[in-house]
């Protein structure tokens, strides 16, 4: 089993940067791939970025890409996502989640262990 603590959210202009974090616990967690989500006020939930286990491979939704980093610390049980140039647009409740694979995360929106969310205010 896997819990996941998020972190890092908050008020920030647009154009500027946050760094949410995802706290692991769990003896497996290295063998998970991770996924960051978000859910705006009145919206469905949307897929955000994606990392595999071994952290080789990511995969971003268009809407962040070039914009958002997702990178993972698999001695620290901890996964990050950087978020640059920000926007109004991205103002969302964040989550954090475990997946067996990457493909579950980013094609299902299909994760095994969420976290509690982080709040991101991004305003203009």
């Amino acid at each position: 089993q896997v819990q996941l603590v998020e972190s890092g959210g908050g008020l920030v202009q647009a154009g500027g940067s946050l760094r949410l974090s995802c706290a692991a616990s769990g003896r497996t967690f290295s063998t998970y791939a991770m996924g960051w989500f978000r859910q705006a006020p009145g919206k469905e939930r949307d897929f955000v970025a994606a990392i595999t286990w071994n952290g080789v491979n990511t995969y971003y939704a268009d809407s962040v890409k070039g914009r958002f980093t997702i990178s993972r610390n698999n001695a620290k049980k901890m996964v990050y996502l950087q978020m640059n140039s920000l926007k109004p647009e991205d103002t969302a409740v964040y989550y954090c989640a475990a997946a067996g694979s990457s493909r579950d995360l980013r094609s299902l929106g299909k994760g095994d262990y969420w976290g509690q969310g982080t709040q991101v205010t991004v305003s203009s």
